[in-house]
């Protein structure tokens, strides 16, 4: 089939990431000796320079690792609510929903700390050697693509006439100008920061290094900065102005954490998925309501297969409204069980369901929040569909799309890493001004209401999309993938997998450049886990690709289909490893003009 690149094949290391700095600076670690956890982080911190509309330091990061010879395991790099971020404290406030910018959004702040603990635990490389290509890219400056210039003209106004949104114009409006293509964009504050943090950090030990690093974060300098930021009154997407929640309790006390991955085996391969406080168990979920022999399902591209996997996602996805969470316990293995994918797999009819339909795994009640509630009712339904959506964050001042990054390694040794990297947008908070960075807004995916799986709780994490994916067979890793796209990660990563597992191999490997390239869609047929929290009953966004006979039948089947771009949906990247041959692969998605593969 027609592919946009080819798959990358090789023996030494392969990286795919959704920006080409990030990829190249990666495999330049790679080439020092470096192995893949350290590319990883030097890729990371990367793209905070080069994508800071899609992640920031102080944002989050799940990470799914596989040592060789070692277990997969989870790096949880997603901060929880502060002790004081209480579903009462919003509601005395007079808000029902976490607003979706600003510092009361704010969770503690992980991905710095994930970074760090897989830098030390698991990489090679010392502090400065990482950090070294995205001091120079911030310092030195790098082209930008399009979609920063893009979005810091859209919160333009904010940034130029709320007082404290002013540090944002000085970083993102030098001389009144947004960052644009062909010209070097630069942010000497962040650069700053970093080399402060190696004067300060600076130590004959790698180890001890690295955990000085983790405690200026956590109570030096950066800490009081981001502390200071919070405290200040901020114009946010409620209208109004808020305080942050954050304490220095908060910060110092916070540390990410390693867990066992969710797995499914699905027809020879098990899925490795971050637990119940991601949106992760919802691609286990829908490939459990695949029929058990792969051979009945429809043909990849028909209107019927396209039907059959939505139909299943809006099943999955009304369980993750239902279930997920960090608030309460999550019913995993009833989710997943034989017995209950086959009772919620009858559900699937010819027919587009309009309902949202949360199981009742082990008998017990679901239970939705009354704004999701609300949300079937139709008070929040949101407007157009915009075909390849990731993460949504409004401010005042112009709407704009934040979204996610997303990067794999796999090195000679057969270490492998998939993280997904988001939060802290430039759109999302204030640039600190002593740091060149802003706080995160990830708690506007808990819901103002106690009692539930999700609900705001101190101490808990907020219930994240972020969601990278680690495949074994017979059970070897063989295969890490991902995407940025909030609500819609968990669905374009499915139909990758699936087109991966069901496809012909090419030049003796997976295709994951023509898994990647297929026409792909999604639908919003659930309550949105950003602010405003909308959904779309019946809703399905496709490529204009599928065809127009496919589309036509979608509709017949009576799904609200809305055809967007040839190119608009997924970003995926992924790279893999043949453990028989030792070969490596990479491909990386040609939407947006900015994912890249690289590798020998």
């Amino acid at each position: 089939m027609f592919t946009t690149r080819p798959t990358l094949q090789g023996t030494f290391g392969m990286v795919s990431s959704t920006h080409w700095l990030a990829s190249q600076s990666a495999m330049a670690v790679l080439e020092d000796g470096g192995n893949a956890y350290d590319a990883a982080v030097a890729a990371g911190f990367v793209l905070h320079v080069v994508e800071p509309h899609l992640n920031g330091p102080a944002g989050e990061v799940p990470i799914i690792l596989a040592p060789a010879g070692g277990d997969v395991r989870v790096l949880c790099g997603q901060g929880p609510a502060p002790a004081g971020a209480s579903v009462g404290h919003y509601r005395s406030l007079g808000l029902e929903l976490v607003p979706g910018t600003g510092p009361l959004a704010a969770a503690v702040p992980g991905a710095f700390d994930a970074w760090m603990l897989l830098l030390r635990d698991h990489g090679t490389k010392s502090l400065p050697q990482v950090l070294r290509y995205a001091i120079g890219y911030a310092q030195d400056g790098h082209a930008p693509v399009e979609r920063i210039g893009a979005t810091v003209d859209t919160v333009r106004a904010l940034f130029e006439n709320e007082p404290e949104w002013a540090s944002s114009a000085e970083v993102y409006l030098p001389g009144g100008r947004s960052p644009r293509p062909g010209e070097l964009f630069r942010n000497p504050a962040l650069a700053a920061t970093w080399q402060r943090l190696l004067a300060e950090a600076a130590h004959d030990d790698r180890e001890t290094e690295i955990e000085n690093a983790r405690e200026i974060w956590r109570s030096g300098f950066i800490a009081e900065a981001l502390l200071r930021q919070s405290a200040r009154p901020t114009l946010d997407s409620s209208g109004d102005r808020h305080t942050g929640t954050l304490t220095a309790a908060d910060l110092a006390g916070y540390s990410a954490s390693y867990e066992a991955p969710t797995t499914y085996d699905w027809n020879g391969w098990t899925l490795c998925k971050a637990g119940g406080w991601s949106q992760g168990p919802a691609f286990l979920q829908q490939l459990a309501l695949l029929p058990d022999d792969p051979d009945e399902l429809p043909e990849p591209g028909t209107a019927a297969y396209v039907h059959r996997l939505v139909e299943g996602c809006k099943l999955a996805m009304a369980d993750r409204e239902a279930w997920y969470g960090d608030a309460a316990e999550v019913p995993l293995d009833a989710l997943l069980s034989a017995a209950y994918s086959a009772e919620r797999r009858s559900l699937i009819g010819e027919r587009a369901s309009r309902e949202l339909r949360p199981g009742s795994p082990q008998g017990r009640a679901p239970r939705l929040a009354a704004a999701a509630r609300t949300v079937l009712d139709g008070a929040y339904a949101m407007g157009t569909p915009v075909a390849g959506a990731g993460e949504p964050t409004v401010a005042r001042g112009g709407e704009t799309r934040g979204d996610t990054c997303h990067l794999d390694v796999v090195d000679r040794w057969g270490n492998m890493v998939a993280a997904t990297p988001s939060g802290g947008w430039l759109q999302s908070n204030p640039v600190v001004p002593e740091l060149g960075f802003p706080l995160g807004t990830r708690l506007q995916m808990a819901w103002l209401e106690p009692g539930l799986p999700n609900s705001l709780t101190p101490g808990r994490r907020p219930r994240t999309t972020l969601t990278p994916s680690l495949a074994l067979r017979d059970g070897e890793p063989v295969l890490a993938f991902g995407t940025p796209g909030g609500d819609q990660q968990d669905q374009w990563q499915l139909h990758f997998f699936l087109a991966v597992a069901l496809r012909d191999r090419v030049r003796g490997g997976l295709d994951l450049q023509g898994a990647i390239d297929a026409p792909n869609w999604h639908t919003d047929a659930f309550p949105g886990s950003f602010f405003p929290r909308g959904m779309r009953p019946g809703s399905l966004t496709v490529e204009s690709r599928l065809g127009a006979d496919v589309i036509a039948e979608l509709r017949e089947r009576g799904h609200d289909v809305t055809v967007g771009e040839p190119w608009s949906e997924g970003r995926l990247c992924a790279v893999a490893r043949d453990p028989r041959t030792g070969v490596l692969s990479a491909a990386a998605n040609a939407r947006g003009m900015q994912g890249y593969a690289v590798g020998r």
